[in-house]
């Protein structure tokens, strides 16, 4: 995701090499190099060859779906093997067929494509303001005063 959310970025400034996107996010560039294989594959980015080749999105940023990099690095969407999008998958388990816990997973995964679908790279390039109250400096308060009794 970090991968993609800074080539988006750049887009429109031409290709990014991946020393410098593994750099700028603190990644591995072998890891990157894989990543950005199966990213190609699914016609999310492109490369050019060259002094000053690398990577770029393939197309603008707000025409790219969250759902379509997860499945382009991940494979189906599917909270369990019973719920996920490709059929072929609900066959794997044999209690598929009369497993009511399979309709659990399966609104699951419909909730999570559903909020994966509403978000676009483009959103998720927009810088962000920092926050006053960064996680680390906010001390947690327990959620009851008094110690927890067992029953």
């Amino acid at each position: 995701m970090r991968l993609m959310v800074e080539l988006a970025r750049h887009h429109g400034s031409g290709p990014v090499s991946l020393a410098e996107l593994a750099d700028h996010e603190a990644l591995p560039r072998p890891y990157l190099e894989q990543l950005v294989v199966s990213l190609r594959e699914s016609a999310l980015v492109s490369s050019t060859r060259g002094a000053h080749g690398g990577y770029e999105l393939a197309r603008d940023p707000d025409q790219i779906r969250m759902s379509e990099v997860i499945r382009a690095l991940e494979g189906p969407i599917a909270p369990m093997i019973c719920a996920s999008e490709d059929p072929a998958h609900a066959d794997l388990c044999d209690r598929t067929s009369f497993c009511n816990v399979n309709l659990l997973w399966g609104r699951v995964r419909d909730a999570l494509i559903f909020a994966l679908d509403s978000v676009t790279l483009a959103e998720l390039a927009q810088p962000r303001a920092a926050h006053p109250h960064h996680p680390m400096s906010v001390s947690i308060e327990p959620m009851h005063k008094e110690p927890l009794r067992t029953i």
